[in-house]
């Protein structure tokens, strides 16, 4: 099997040769496609693919993916591309009773115990160990020694899975970032990194947490720490990373030398940003809501040319479609998006949190885009429609009638902007 990177990325830091990953956090086929293209363009490269535990759980979350499900998912369209399946790495994100803290906290740390066994046993080896929050009748967030425990609770029921299963046992992520995963939900005005002391304490607890409960080997396959470097979007704007704010959490890092930093919400940044990033430390880069923002983006841009050009498609068809699905079932963006009903729906739509994405996989949804996707199929876009309507991408690419591909050409946009930063050896 090639080389697992994320083995080598503190070393490689201390060496003074830092390179990074780009951690894929998306459940759409075309974004799947998009990286899985990439990497085998790349015959060295080793593709990392994650869920979250509200994408992907043991009862199938908002994706109806459970654990196994998801790596054959995955593996499928790899399978199709010609990457093979030794060189995929997945990964489970917040991993933990979020999807469950509602409940009170044992019912929900059993349900998360249950979680993680799941992804271990489906195959994911990267597990994020995220307790942070509360369970019913707690405080929102929860203090440092409940969630080094609880974390370790997890981390047991993670190792037992792992011994069971064979092969390699799990690389360890720990510590949250603040807001919540997925940007936060109004404009961000000021954002300050982690306290290089809080990080510190993070760790400190962990190591001594884990230590109690025997898992001395486990901590030892902690590599990354999640921390908030001052990177995060909104809904209308992206606050931009800024180097010499998260310095001190840098610095903290040539004490603790087997580790680095989990960047999140890396979304929207720009390219010289995440380079910036993966030098200063923090080399595992997170996106998700801005390849599939990229993928609205196009898609909408599609609508309007078919709009255009072909008799009978109708008036922005598939934004209609998407407006009507939304609107019925509101329960992915009411209590995030705010506003007058101007502000409601241009949120629905552009916004940066891209809500949108939770209905991409709804049959409505899939039917609308099969029907631009069918109108454009064969037929010619004229450079100066391309200019129009969707002006970020090589005008070249609408002679060939092939919606899939410029569709395809616009997420790679965006991960060519990570593939960039990471390679910086």
């Amino acid at each position: 099997m090639t080389t697992n990177p994320l083995q080598g990325l503190a070393t490689a830091r201390r060496n003074g040769k830092p390179y990074g990953i780009t951690s894929v956090c998306s459940a759409h086929a075309l974004v799947i496609q998009a990286a899985i293209r990439r990497a085998v363009a790349d015959r060295d490269a080793v593709l990392l693919i994650e869920a979250t535990c509200n994408q992907v759980n043991q009862f199938g979350g908002y994706t109806g993916m459970t654990p196994d499900l998801f790596v054959a998912f995955v593996q499928g369209i790899a399978a199709r591309e010609g990457l093979p399946a030794s060189r995929i790495i997945f990964g489970g994100d917040h991993l933990g009773p979020n999807p469950w803290r509602a409940e009170p906290a044992a019912q929900a740390m059993s349900k998360a115990e249950a979680m993680v066994t799941a992804y271990v046993w489906a195959g994911f080896s990267k597990i994020h160990l995220d307790a942070s929050m509360g369970c019913a009748g707690e405080p929102a967030a929860l203090d440092d020694e409940t969630i080094a425990t609880r974390a370790a609770r997890l981390a047991k029921a993670a190792e037992k899975a792992a011994r069971s299963r064979g092969g390699a046992m799990p690389l360890y992520i720990i510590g949250t970032e603040v807001p919540v995963p997925g940007g936060a939900d109004h404009a961000i005005s000021d954002l300050k990194p982690t306290e290089a002391r809080a990080a510190r304490r993070t760790i400190d607890i962990h190591r001594d947490t884990f230590a109690r409960e025997g898992l001395e080997e486990a901590f030892s396959r902690v590599i990354a720490v999640v921390v908030q470097p001052g990177v995060e979007f909104g809904s209308e704007n992206v606050v931009a990373y800024r180097p010499e704010a998260s310095a001190p959490l840098t610095a903290l890092l040539d004490h603790e030398t087997a580790l680095v930093y989990e960047a999140h919400s890396t979304d929207y940044q720009s390219r010289w940003a995440l380079t910036a990033l993966v030098a200063n430390g923090f080399p595992i880069l997170k996106v998700g809501p801005g390849l599939t923002f990229a993928l609205r983006e196009t898609l909408y841009g599609l609508d309007l040319v078919a709009s255009e050009m072909v008799s009978g498609y109708g008036e922005r068809s598939l934004a209609k479609a998407m407006e009507t699905l939304m609107l019925s079932a509101p329960g992915h963006w009411r209590s995030h998006y705010h506003g007058d009903a101007t502000s409601l729906h241009l949120q629905r739509h552009y916004s940066y949190s891209d809500r949108i994405r939770y209905y991409w996989s709804n049959p409505a949804a899939s039917v609308a885009v099969a029907r631009l996707r069918e109108a454009l199929s064969g037929i010619a876009i004229p450079e100066t429609l391309m200019r129009q309507f969707l002006p970020t991408l090589p005008a070249e690419l609408g002679a060939a009638g092939n919606p899939e591909a410029i569709l395809l050409a616009a997420i790679d946009s965006v991960l060519a902007d990570y593939d960039a930063a990471c390679r910086q050896a």
